[in-house]
């Protein structure tokens, strides 16, 4: 292979070199200096230092729950021990009953501590996986994929609906050789069913929730109902990819969705959310009743939207995210014909 030709300089360069503000100047060559690099373990040390604040590294909000949850926990335990002694001294069979009952609500207790820690290491778990995911689909190696594909197939190994994507999955591995084609395959082989039963239960409860708060009479009603069905809908799209959460884990994947619209602007409803689904001209032609079910309906379509991002262990791979118009586009249809009707 040859190379082009090119000219080269003979002469000699300028008597001595000339550095004006970091710029050094050999003859005709400016020769600047490449700044150096910014260590990244120095960069996301002062962020990390600052987020820390009170006492071992805890906020002081987390402080205060732990300090008050143990100082109930005491009392009760106290309150407990003093009425199991009054009775034993009082009766003794009725002693052994309260002993009896306390030990029977202590076990309860043991164990939806149990599920609840469960549960919140499940989310966990998948959080950690789809970060781990969208590293290796970036620039990840081989063996990163496998293994994120390895940990997905155990995460849906006890439902029987993902046999057939499983062993798809686990037959199409050692043939390939790229992390992003190995999680593709997974998306296509696992995910796709559950993405099609999300969008399905985001439908159904959009539909719901416009229908009952387009013929609800009261406002009160409204937004309990709504509340409630966003509620149910998280579960459900929880349960769809990671498991049923209990009570402390719809709140933290409550809050992980609000923090998902924010952060995508995805909680900004009005005229402008109506014509991106349905086009112009809707609300001239509905009542005001109807167009607020129509919104409402909108705005549970977009929770459910959020949900499925925040709970599905991988990112979107091959397959288009789901928007607005695929979950809630038929409101417009359904609506205009019960307004004609």
């Amino acid at each position: 292979m040859t190379k082009a030709p090119r000219a080269i300089r003979l002469d000699s360069p300028a008597s001595g070199d000339v550095a004006d503000e970091g710029l050094v100047r050999r003859g005709e060559v400016a020769i600047l200096p490449e700044n150096e690099p910014i260590d990244a373990g120095e960069a996301a040390a002062v962020p990390a230092a600052k987020r820390r604040s009170g006492i071992l590294g805890l906020s002081w909000g987390s402080l205060f729950v732990a300090g008050l949850a143990g100082f109930l926990a005491l009392a009760a335990g106290v309150w407990v021990e003093n009425t199991i002694t009054a009775l034993m001294n009082q009766n003794p069979a009725l002693g052994y009953a309260a002993l009896a009952c306390a030990a029977v609500a202590l076990l309860a207790l043991l164990v939806m501590l149990g599920r609840v820690l469960r549960d919140i290491l499940r989310e966990r778990k998948v959080e950690a996986l789809r970060e781990r995911a969208t590293a290796a689909i970036a620039g990840g190696s081989p063996d990163e994929g496998r293994a994120i594909a390895q940990e997905l197939v155990g995460l849906y190994k006890g439902r029987p609906q993902t046999a057939q994507g499983r062993a798809a999955l686990e037959t199409a591995l050692p043939q390939l050789f790229a992390a992003r084609d190995m999680l593709s395959v997974a998306e296509r082989s696992l995910l796709a069913p559950l993405d099609a039963q999300a969008q399905a239960q985001i439908a159904q409860a959009a539909r719901r929730v416009s229908l009952v708060t387009a013929v609800s009479p009261r406002a009160l009603v409204d937004i309990v109902f709504v509340l409630v069905a966003c509620a149910r809908l998280l579960r459900s799209i929880a349960g769809i990819y990671a498991g049923r959460p209990g009570t402390l884990g719809l709140l933290r994947l409550a809050r992980q969705v609000l923090n998902h619209l924010v952060l995508t602007g995805g909680i900004a409803a009005g005229d402008a959310v109506i014509q991106q689904v349905v086009g112009q001209g809707l609300a001239a032609r509905l009542s005001a009743k109807l167009g607020e079910g129509v919104i409402n309906g909108m705005l549970t379509a977009r929770i459910g939207l959020a949900a499925l991002a925040v709970c599905r262990p991988l990112p979107f791979v091959e397959e288009k995210p789901p928007t607005l118009s695929d979950v809630a586009g038929d409101l417009a249809s359904w609506r205009s014909g019960s307004s004609d009707a």
